[in-house]
């Protein structure tokens, strides 16, 4: 028998689960290299890429390492250079 795992405590339903456009191995990993990045606000992300902040969550947990998403997470977390200024 298969169980369905309940996601939901990952924070699916903030959007990451809008349909995501189908990414090739170089696409993921430039999008992990500008999530990595500190200079890189999510925004800017979003104008490249067309994924939204909880998408690349959601893709940064699903190509990553656990302890990896884990570092990332609590790094990037409430961070202000990851969150474009407002005018």
């Amino acid at each position: 028998m298969n169980k369905q795992v309940n996601r939901t405590r990952h924070g699916v339903a903030n959007g990451a689960d809008k349909a995501e456009p189908v990414l090739s191995d170089a696409e993921i990993s430039e999008i992990i290299s500008m999530a990595w990045d500190d200079e890189v606000a999510f925004d800017h992300i979003a104008i490249q890429t067309g994924l939204s902040e909880p998408q690349v969550i959601a893709l940064m947990r699903r190509n990553m390492k656990p302890s990896s998403f884990r570092l990332w997470r609590k790094r990037v977390s409430g961070r202000k250079a990851k969150h474009a200024q407002k005018a």
